[in-house]
């Protein structure tokens, strides 16, 4: 029986009092969906590019970007908690793809007696940076698994830690801080070039797409097909049920840091190719746009609740909205004022579900 069929025997089910519940909790529930739904038909009414081909491409290449951290800090927030250190990650992640993949002919280098970008130069890079934010995400699943620490505590002070070090990254071999830039074009070609082109619409997908996709897949099986996944769901339901069923919530917890931290490390990585040039300030902020995504796609912060098609979705959804908003010339000031209200009530429509239910 499909969704839609039982939603209707349901319905026919209850009396008149319980349907008028049912249509203002759908409505309810879904108010936030239906705003945004509103929201873009307006935005191609009033602007006739927002459906562009090169527009819709636009928005699925910004939405490839931001998916690897989506992913990673969804399970950080299944598990009741959440990750500031994310966009602080993301930008040590890119910083050191930068510098390790710059043009050797460049004339102001971090690392001077490095290779030229090859193919398993390029490779290893990826390996190193996403080991480097691995590494950080274990240091947060530790700290929170084995003291009991709030995940907003804990990943404070690695946020901190990690801009002291991207500061001091900065400052090596006298670049006094300026942007990491040159990054060699055989970089580029691999990760952010077009992977192919649609020749009718005039437009290319770069690789980075791809890879995005292929990550949701693999994501995807580990959160519904492997006992990690089960068991990362069981610690956020309820987690002392789950470590008296035998689950080991100190490695669930640690694993689940561990892996957002290397899809930190991957998003800082593409960041770099799409980019090119690298500052302090990547990735400032690029939390909260990963954790209203998260919660715009029902990844609950009461824990146990979210999947990975509404993850993405939740991006997708969250990079229409950003660009529906410069097609419409709003302030860029203002976008941040928006971006917090959406936060808001989406966490707001999410807790009111849990109180309904509890």
């Amino acid at each position: 029986m499909s969704y839609f069929s039982r939603k209707r025997q349901e319905y026919l089910s209850l009396d008149q009092v319980d349907r008028r519940r049912f249509w203002t909790d759908g409505l309810l529930n879904n108010a936030l969906y239906i705003l945004m739904a509103i929201f873009i038909i307006f935005t191609a009414v009033s602007n006739k590019n927002f459906l562009s081909p090169s527009s819709i491409v636009n928005i699925i290449t910004l939405a490839a970007v931001s998916l690897p951290m989506a992913l990673g800090i969804g399970g950080c927030i299944v598990l009741t908690g959440t990750d500031l250190s994310a966009g602080r990650v993301f930008g040590l992640a890119a910083a050191m793809t930068a510098a390790f993949l710059q043009n050797r002919a460049a004339t102001k280098l971090i690392f001077e007696h490095l290779p030229n970008a090859n193919g398993g130069w390029i490779l290893l890079v990826l390996l190193v940076v996403m080991i480097v934010g691995a590494i950080i995400g274990m240091v947060n699943g530790f700290f929170v698994a084995k003291f009991s620490l709030h995940p907003f505590i804990v990943t404070l002070a690695t946020q901190l830690i990690t801009y002291g070090v991207i500061l001091m990254f900065f400052q090596i071999n006298g670049n006094g801080g300026g942007p990491i830039s040159n990054v060699a074009q055989e970089f580029k070609n691999v990760v952010s070039g077009p992977a192919f082109r649609i020749a009718k619409w005039n437009v290319s997908i770069p690789w980075y797409v791809l890879f995005a996709l292929f990550l949701v897949v693999i994501m995807w099986i580990v959160w519904n097909k492997t006992t990690f996944g089960k068991n990362m769901f069981a610690v956020g339901s309820n987690m002392e049920a789950a470590r008296v069923s035998g689950v080991n919530v100190f490695m669930t917890t640690v694993l689940v840091h561990t892996l957002a931290g290397a899809l930190y490390g991957f998003a800082g990585y593409v960041e770099a190719a799409r980019l090119g040039s690298i500052t302090a300030a990547t990735g400032l902020n690029n939390e909260s746009d990963a954790i209203a995504a998260c919660v715009i796609g029902g990844v609950s912060f009461v824990g146990g609740t979210g999947n990975i098609g509404g993850i993405v979705l939740g991006v997708f959804v969250l990079r229409i909205i950003f660009v529906a908003l410069n097609m419409l010339g709003i302030n860029p000031n203002l976008q941040y004022i928006i971006k917090g209200a959406i936060i808001l009530a989406a966490c707001s429509l999410d807790m009111r579900k849990y109180l309904v239910r509890k």
